[in-house]
Protein backbone atom coordinates (compact mmCIF):
# COMPACT_ATOMS: atom_id res chain seq x y z
CA UNK A 1 0.00 0.00 0.00
CA UNK A 2 0.95 3.65 -0.74
CA UNK A 3 2.37 5.12 2.38
CA UNK A 4 0.39 8.55 3.30
CA UNK A 5 3.43 9.94 5.04
CA UNK A 6 5.42 8.97 2.62
CA UNK A 7 3.54 11.03 0.11
CA UNK A 8 2.49 14.09 2.40
CA UNK A 9 6.52 14.25 2.66
CA UNK A 10 6.77 14.22 -1.40
CA UNK A 11 3.43 16.58 -1.35
CA UNK A 12 5.61 18.94 0.89
CA UNK A 13 9.06 18.55 -0.89
CA UNK A 14 7.75 18.76 -4.43
CA UNK A 15 4.42 19.50 -5.93
CA UNK A 16 3.47 22.45 -3.33
CA UNK A 17 6.93 24.47 -3.82
CA UNK A 18 6.37 23.80 -7.59
CA UNK A 19 2.46 25.39 -6.90
CA UNK A 20 3.38 27.85 -3.92
CA UNK A 21 1.72 30.82 -6.52
CA UNK A 22 -1.49 29.08 -6.70
CA UNK A 23 -1.73 28.00 -3.06
CA UNK A 24 -1.09 31.62 -1.97
CA UNK A 25 -3.85 32.88 -4.16
CA UNK A 26 -6.39 30.47 -3.09
CA UNK A 27 -5.33 30.62 0.50
CA UNK A 28 -7.45 33.66 0.36
CA UNK A 29 -10.14 33.00 -2.01
CA UNK A 30 -12.43 29.83 -3.11
CA UNK A 31 -14.00 30.02 -6.19
CA UNK A 32 -14.65 26.71 -7.83
CA UNK A 33 -16.28 26.58 -11.23
CA UNK A 34 -18.04 23.39 -11.01
CA UNK A 35 -19.55 21.04 -8.44
CA UNK A 36 -18.40 17.24 -9.25
CA UNK A 37 -20.85 15.02 -7.66
CA UNK A 38 -18.99 11.21 -7.80
CA UNK A 39 -18.94 7.84 -6.20
CA UNK A 40 -17.10 7.06 -3.28
CA UNK A 41 -14.65 4.48 -5.40
CA UNK A 42 -10.90 5.03 -5.24
CA UNK A 43 -10.50 4.53 -8.88
CA UNK A 44 -12.42 7.33 -9.98
CA UNK A 45 -10.51 10.33 -8.83
CA UNK A 46 -12.19 13.88 -10.56
CA UNK A 47 -9.72 16.23 -10.38
CA UNK A 48 -7.27 13.63 -12.67
CA UNK A 49 -10.83 12.83 -14.76
CA UNK A 50 -10.83 16.36 -15.36
CA UNK A 51 -7.43 17.83 -15.14
CA UNK A 52 -8.31 19.81 -12.94
CA UNK A 53 -6.24 22.49 -10.45
CA UNK A 54 -6.77 22.34 -6.78
CA UNK A 55 -9.75 24.89 -6.05
CA UNK A 56 -11.30 24.50 -9.56
CA UNK A 57 -13.74 21.28 -8.71
CA UNK A 58 -15.96 21.76 -5.45
CA UNK A 59 -16.65 18.14 -4.88
CA UNK A 60 -19.06 15.46 -2.99
CA UNK A 61 -18.06 11.70 -3.34
CA UNK A 62 -21.01 9.21 -2.32
CA UNK A 63 -21.37 5.64 -2.74
CA UNK A 64 -22.87 5.12 -5.88
CA UNK A 65 -22.45 8.47 -6.95
CA UNK A 66 -26.23 9.25 -4.96
CA UNK A 67 -28.24 12.52 -4.68
CA UNK A 68 -30.67 12.22 -2.72
CA UNK A 69 -33.84 14.20 -3.28
CA UNK A 70 -34.34 17.34 -1.52
CA UNK A 71 -36.19 16.65 2.02
CA UNK A 72 -37.41 18.70 5.49
CA UNK A 73 -34.41 17.13 7.42
CA UNK A 74 -30.92 18.45 6.02
CA UNK A 75 -28.27 15.91 5.90
CA UNK A 76 -24.41 16.27 4.63
CA UNK A 77 -25.02 15.88 1.02
CA UNK A 78 -27.86 18.70 0.66
CA UNK A 79 -26.17 20.75 2.76
CA UNK A 80 -23.10 20.75 0.49
CA UNK A 81 -25.10 21.57 -2.53
CA UNK A 82 -26.49 24.78 -1.01
CA UNK A 83 -23.13 25.68 -0.24
CA UNK A 84 -22.13 25.00 -3.76
CA UNK A 85 -24.53 26.70 -5.55
CA UNK A 86 -26.14 29.84 -3.35
CA UNK A 87 -22.38 30.54 -1.71
CA UNK A 88 -19.55 29.58 -4.21
CA UNK A 89 -21.69 30.24 -6.85
CA UNK A 90 -21.00 27.37 -9.31
CA UNK A 91 -22.00 27.63 -12.61
CA UNK A 92 -22.10 23.60 -13.52
CA UNK A 93 -22.68 20.57 -11.79
CA UNK A 94 -21.69 17.28 -13.03
CA UNK A 95 -22.70 14.04 -11.90
CA UNK A 96 -20.50 11.07 -12.73
CA UNK A 97 -21.22 7.66 -12.86
CA UNK A 98 -18.25 5.04 -13.21
CA UNK A 99 -17.81 1.43 -14.52
CA UNK A 100 -17.77 -1.29 -12.23
CA UNK A 101 -19.74 0.39 -9.66
CA UNK A 102 -19.96 -2.03 -6.79
CA UNK A 103 -23.29 0.30 -5.53
CA UNK A 104 -24.88 -0.37 -9.31
CA UNK A 105 -23.54 -4.28 -9.50
CA UNK A 106 -25.20 -4.88 -6.46
CA UNK A 107 -28.32 -3.24 -7.62
CA UNK A 108 -27.90 -5.42 -10.67
CA UNK A 109 -27.21 -8.64 -9.00
CA UNK A 110 -30.54 -8.02 -6.02
CA UNK A 111 -27.32 -8.66 -3.93
CA UNK A 112 -28.58 -9.43 -0.37
CA UNK A 113 -27.33 -6.59 1.58
CA UNK A 114 -29.19 -7.93 4.89
CA UNK A 115 -25.84 -7.49 6.76
CA UNK A 116 -25.39 -3.78 6.02
CA UNK A 117 -28.34 -1.55 6.46
CA UNK A 118 -26.94 1.62 6.13
CA UNK A 119 -25.99 0.97 2.44
CA UNK A 120 -28.85 -1.07 1.73
CA UNK A 121 -31.01 2.37 3.26
CA UNK A 122 -28.71 4.65 1.19
CA UNK A 123 -29.30 2.42 -1.97
CA UNK A 124 -32.55 3.34 -1.95
CA UNK A 125 -31.95 6.59 -3.69
CA UNK A 126 -31.11 4.73 -6.36
CA UNK A 127 -34.64 2.74 -6.53
CA UNK A 128 -36.29 5.07 -9.59
CA UNK A 129 -32.85 4.11 -11.56
CA UNK A 130 -33.35 -0.01 -11.08
CA UNK A 131 -37.25 0.74 -12.32
CA UNK A 132 -36.41 2.59 -14.87
CA UNK A 133 -33.86 -0.08 -16.43
CA UNK A 134 -34.87 -3.13 -18.48
CA UNK A 135 -32.37 -4.37 -19.81
CA UNK A 136 -30.99 -7.94 -18.70
CA UNK A 137 -27.73 -10.39 -18.86
CA UNK A 138 -24.58 -8.47 -19.34
CA UNK A 139 -25.89 -5.23 -20.62
CA UNK A 140 -28.09 -4.47 -17.47
CA UNK A 141 -24.93 -3.07 -15.41
CA UNK A 142 -23.68 -0.38 -18.19
CA UNK A 143 -27.65 0.51 -18.53
CA UNK A 144 -28.54 1.22 -14.66
CA UNK A 145 -24.88 3.14 -14.05
CA UNK A 146 -26.18 5.26 -17.38
CA UNK A 147 -29.85 5.58 -15.92
CA UNK A 148 -28.81 5.94 -11.99
CA UNK A 149 -26.42 9.12 -13.71
CA UNK A 150 -30.09 10.53 -14.95
CA UNK A 151 -32.30 9.77 -12.08
CA UNK A 152 -29.44 11.36 -9.80
CA UNK A 153 -29.41 14.56 -11.93
CA UNK A 154 -33.24 14.38 -11.54
CA UNK A 155 -33.07 14.46 -7.81
CA UNK A 156 -30.70 17.50 -7.51
CA UNK A 157 -33.04 19.63 -10.21
CA UNK A 158 -35.52 18.69 -6.62
CA UNK A 159 -33.03 20.86 -4.39
CA UNK A 160 -34.45 24.28 -4.36
CA UNK A 161 -31.05 25.89 -4.55
CA UNK A 162 -30.68 24.55 -8.08
CA UNK A 163 -34.33 24.86 -8.96
CA UNK A 164 -33.73 28.76 -8.62
CA UNK A 165 -30.25 28.76 -10.43
CA UNK A 166 -31.40 26.69 -13.23
CA UNK A 167 -34.44 28.86 -13.55
CA UNK A 168 -32.45 31.70 -13.87
CA UNK A 169 -30.04 30.30 -16.33
CA UNK A 170 -27.31 30.16 -13.80
CA UNK A 171 -26.16 26.84 -13.56
CA UNK A 172 -25.80 24.29 -16.05
CA UNK A 173 -26.39 20.19 -14.93
CA UNK A 174 -24.00 18.02 -17.15
CA UNK A 175 -24.29 13.47 -16.26
CA UNK A 176 -21.10 11.90 -17.12
CA UNK A 177 -20.36 8.21 -17.42
CA UNK A 178 -16.22 7.43 -16.79
CA UNK A 179 -15.02 4.57 -18.12
CA UNK A 180 -12.13 3.54 -15.93
CA UNK A 181 -10.29 0.66 -18.42
CA UNK A 182 -10.12 3.24 -21.54
CA UNK A 183 -10.20 6.39 -19.67
CA UNK A 184 -13.41 7.51 -21.92
CA UNK A 185 -15.97 10.27 -20.33
CA UNK A 186 -19.26 9.99 -21.93
CA UNK A 187 -22.36 12.00 -21.55
CA UNK A 188 -25.52 10.81 -20.63
CA UNK A 189 -27.47 13.62 -19.08
CA UNK A 190 -30.23 13.00 -20.95
CA UNK A 191 -31.80 9.90 -22.83
CA UNK A 192 -31.35 10.84 -26.57
CA UNK A 193 -27.40 12.05 -25.36
CA UNK A 194 -24.52 9.21 -25.46
CA UNK A 195 -21.85 10.70 -26.81
CA UNK A 196 -18.19 10.74 -25.98
CA UNK A 197 -16.61 13.78 -24.50
CA UNK A 198 -13.68 15.24 -26.34
CA UNK A 199 -13.65 18.08 -24.51
CA UNK A 200 -14.45 19.54 -20.71
CA UNK A 201 -17.74 20.86 -20.91
CA UNK A 202 -17.67 23.90 -18.72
Amino acid sequence: MHDLSDGVARFQREVFPAKAELFARLAGAHRPAALFIGCSDARVVPELITQSEPGELFVVRTAGNLVPAHAPEPDGVTASIEYAVSVLGVTAIVVCGHSGCGAMTALAEGADLGSTGSVARWLRHADASVARTAETGPDRLPALIRENVRVQLAHLATHPAVARALAAGTLALHGWVYDIPSGGVTDVGRPAEGTLLPVRPF
